[in-house]
């Protein structure tokens, strides 16, 4: 079982009066990081569990002498699955604000439910955490460097989610990531209130797996699928908060030279990509590897920074002539661009970019160096 990056930084946030937030898509193991960190508390616990109606009769009661009564011994209330019980925010507010000392945990596997149920009543009162597939380095946890570096293929085509560790078989792990891209992921996205036609959500998210490393056109993704633009703008947005895909705008302080207004897409676990699209195939059979390798290495660097509390903006940086860097970092004030190439070639850094920006750092990184950005 590996230790989560997050874990040290939790307990330290599990105090009175605040309520720690667990976010992430299903099945990347918040429910396994609830149990580690019960293990460490030496007090008593009470865990409950959203999916289970048990758990929405007992906070049922709205009231503060109710949830006094129920946790009148508890020196840490659990809660997992929380975004699926009413009002949830509202009954936190009223437990840390209440009760003296109690402190409290809480999972959500969709944002955008748990935010909106839970965000305005926790005002100053949430510490919010997201959980991703395994990092490298949490990976390199039970790994050496040789191992990662000799496996790195199977994490660009089947990802990083946990449960893959313990599946050797190849045609179980491909059967695996498609249960998941149909049954859990989409299952949360489809919950959302107003999405009536799952089949267009579905389509367009194969239509931004086949566009990953490209820069997105709304308006043409709207025509394909027959959508308005402001529609396909909702679904992408809803995507992104059930931590299925997320963003990469584009950088730029000088518009008359840089792309500034458009985007690109990519997934935060490859194996989740690729059960959308149904490709398996090894890296020497496809022609997708470069974008394959580009989304990992960007959603590693996300992970990174996330994982260690460093709050970052990252970008893609094009010019109209032509010149591209893959992933603009900036972080602390200071700029990091990352050059994302599968080859080991020399690589010939992008002129304008150094003109424009020369305090930044340029790195190249190929699948030879990758560890040195992410551990």
């Amino acid at each position: 079982m590996l230790k989560r990056e997050i874990e040290d930084q939790l307990l330290e946030d599990l105090v009175p009066g605040k309520v720690v937030l667990v976010y992430g898509a299903r099945r990347v193991g918040k429910t396994v990081l609830l149990e580690q960190l019960i293990e460490h508390h030496k007090g008593k616990v009470s865990f409950l569990n959203g999916d289970d109606y048990s758990t929405e009769l007992l906070l049922s009661e709205r009231t503060l002498a109710n949830y006094r009564q129920l946790f009148t011994d508890t020196d840490l209330l659990v809660i997992d699955e929380a975004q699926n019980i009413k009002e949830i925010g509202k009954i936190l507010k009223l437990i840390v604000d209440g009760i003296k000392d109690i402190l409290v945990l809480v999972s959500g596997s969709s944002s955008f439910d748990l935010q909106n149920l839970a965000g305005e009543p926790l005002v100053g009162r949430a510490l919010i955490y997201s959980l991703f597939p395994f990092s490298q380095k949490e990976l390199l946890t039970n790994n050496t460097r040789v191992n990662l570096l000799q496996n790195i293929e199977d994490s660009l085509i089947y990802g990083s989610y946990p449960e893959l560790l313990s599946i050797p078989s190849v045609i179980k792990k491909q059967q695996y990531l498609i249960e998941i891209a149909n049954s859990y992921l989409l299952k949360d996205i489809l919950m959302v209130d107003g999405i009536k036609n799952s089949v267009k959500m579905k389509d367009l998210l194969r239509l931004i797996s086949f566009q990953i490393g490209n820069e997105v056109s709304y308006e043409e993704l709207g025509r394909q699928l027959s959508l308005s633009r402001n529609t396909v703008e909702k679904y992408l947005d809803i995507l992104s908060k059930t931590f299925v895909i997320y963003k990469l705008p584009a950088f730029s302080s000088n518009p008359r030279k840089e792309v500034r207004k458009t985007n690109k897409w990519y997934f935060y676990d490859n194996g989740i990509r690729n059960a959308v699209i149904g490709d398996f195939r090894a890296l020497s059979a496809r022609n997708d590897t470069g974008a394959l390798w580009e989304s990992f290495l960007i959603s590693e660097r996300i992970k990174f920074r996330s994982n260690r509390r460093e709050p970052a903006n990252f970008y893609f940086w094009r010019t109209y002539s032509g010149q591209e860097i893959d992933l603009i970092e900036e972080f602390n004030g200071e700029l990091t661009a990352f050059e994302c190439k599968w080859s080991k070639d020399k690589v010939k850094m992008q002129s304008v970019f150094k003109s424009l920006y020369p305090k930044a750092d340029i790195r190249v990184v190929n699948r030879t160096n990758y560890l040195d950005i992410l551990i």
